[in-house]
């Protein structure tokens, strides 16, 4: 079985306008996506990432640089992710398709995960 890496990005502005308990209404939409999976085997984790942006390092010069992220004029973050199981991408885009994020306007980005051993 192949592991799969679902990004989740967002725009920064999705839910700027939204109410508290519309918010726990997508967590709970969240919640139950990531049960499902678990419960078919799928699962192998995932998390919700901060809003605040993190670190940005890079090299410059022959030296490292840290810079907060992200910047104002970006308007999309990775706002989380999930790691599961399928047999192919077939299988993996399909699990995809059912995840809540889509519906609220995210973009998934799936990537393989190279197991080295």
């Amino acid at each position: 079985m192949n592991q799969y890496m679902l990004l989740l990005h967002d725009s920064t502005e999705d839910f700027a306008d939204v109410s508290a308990e519309e918010i726990q209404a997508v967590i709970s939409e969240y919640v139950g996506w990531r049960n499902d999976i678990e419960e078919q085997g799928k699962l192998i984790g995932g998390e919700k990432l901060a809003d605040e942006g993190g670190k940005h390092l890079s090299m410059q010069n022959g030296e490292i640089r840290v810079t907060d992220g992200p910047y104002a004029e970006i308007k999309e973050v990775l706002g989380g992710y999930f790691a599961i199981k399928a047999s192919d991408y077939d299988e993996a885009v399909e699990i995809s398709k059912t995840c809540p994020h889509l519906k609220y306007g995210g973009r998934i980005e799936l990537r393989k995960i190279e197991t080295v051993h």
